[in-house]
């Protein structure tokens, strides 16, 4: 089989590179380990960049995500029995998220490629990724029993943290920079009424705790655990208990109860690989890097690698030059070490932290203040929130 791109990994960034290369009648192949309904249940991210948004709309899949998603021009940070809005619409200069669900992303990009006619090859087995460092690379896989490799002029690594395209490279060619927190979140999707109408972030004596949504009728909650919790632990009543002491006292009364959907433990960490192109493979969103959920980057920074890899491919086929090429780990990199930034910031001053001194926790405090009395501190979070400039 032969194509002009590999894209390995369905999941919205490897699709979203797929859709926006087909319009541009660049061939292309999707190669998924796991199968199209597996990748549908993933439960992950919700609020969506401006950027992204308007990618997607570039992509021609946003026709849903404009009638059912909902437009947030602001999110509170709850601290010390108090509440600050921070006002993105306001000090952006009219910038807003999108809250939808990274779930009804991935599906509407999934039905917009059948429609197409591209091609994904779903629960492929023995995936690997041969000779990237020359001009032919390929990619070898087994579907249904059956050995087939695909020739390529460029791989597209979206297939995540775990994947194969990341490892599969030297350890001697790039460079890991990390960090775990000691803590995790422990998640629970209800469909019950929001308990507010944009997203509310508590900074608590007892632990962090987050009010989010994926719909009017759909909400998200989470509340900061140790990381040696398990999900059995933890019954629904128990859970809405617990949050409901972490909130400010008016959000806490809106919270509805109601069974969970979905309960999940995920823990956090800060993750960057450098660089982020070897020879023809390129790694673009969780393959290349992970950010903790606090601050809603995850998927937006995939979105933004795919925006700087398709430009490149398109330049290349269309203008015969590689300049986007040659800079895409950079442009890309440079944007993520500042979401990197906020994702750290964000965590550091809202969650507690195990074996914090009293200084660590005025200095917590100290910072949510400021941000609460100064124009230009909230101007910052919100810049940020909102998703800086490609």
């Amino acid at each position: 089989m032969r194509t002009q791109v590999a894209i390995i990994g369905a999941g919205p960034s490897g699709l979203l590179l797929g859709q926006l290369l087909t319009r541009q009648g660049i061939d292309n192949v999707i190669v998924e380990r796991r199968g199209g309904d597996h990748v549908l249940s993933r439960i992950r991210a919700g609020v969506l960049e401006q950027g992204m948004v308007d990618l997607l709309d570039e992509a021609g899949v946003s026709l849903r995500l404009h009638r059912e998603g909902i437009v947030h021009e602001g999110f509170t940070l709850a601290f010390a029995g108090r509440r600050h809005r921070i006002d993105m619409k306001g000090l952006t200069g009219g910038k807003t998220v999108t809250v939808y669900g990274q779930t009804e992303v991935t599906r509407d990009l999934m039905e917009a490629r059948q429609v197409a006619g591209a091609s994904t090859i779903y629960n492929a087995e023995n995936v690997a990724v041969r000779d990237f460092e020359s001009v032919s690379p390929r990619v070898s896989l087994t579907k249904d029993g059956m050995p087939t490799e695909i020739s390529c002029d460029f791989i597209a690594g979206c297939d995540g943290f775990h994947g194969v395209c990341r490892q599969s490279v030297p350890l001697h060619a790039f460079q890991e920079f990390q960090r775990s927190y000691p803590f995790g979140w422990l998640g629970l999707l209800a469909d019950v009424p929001a308990a507010s109408h944009e997203l509310v972030y508590a900074n608590d004596e007892r632990g962090f705790a987050l009010c989010s949504m994926r719909s009017t009728t759909r909400s998200r909650y989470y509340i900061q655990v140790p990381l040696e919790t398990k999900i059995e632990d933890w019954s629904d009543e128990q859970f809405f208990a617990e949050l409901r002491l972490r909130l400010p006292p008016d959000v806490a009364a809106n919270v509805t109860t109601g069974p969970s959907l979905e309960k999940s433990i995920a823990p956090l960490r800060s993750f960057v690989v450098e660089p982020m192109r070897f020879g023809q493979l390129f790694l673009a969103g969780d393959a290349a890097h992970i950010v903790p959920p606090t601050g809603a980057k995850g998927l937006n920074l995939a979105a933004s690698d795919i925006r700087y890899l398709f430009d490149a491919i398109v330049e290349f086929y269309l203008e015969k030059s590689t300049v986007g090429l040659d800079t895409y780990s950079t442009r890309a990199l440079a944007r993520i070490w500042k979401a990197e930034r906020f994702s750290w910031w964000m965590t550091s001053v809202l969650h507690k932290f195990p074996g914090n001194s009293p200084f660590d926790e005025r200095m917590q405090r100290a910072e949510l203040e400021y941000v609460e009395k100064s124009r230009a501190a909230s101007t910052v979070v919100a810049e940020n929130y909102v998703g800086l400039p490609y």
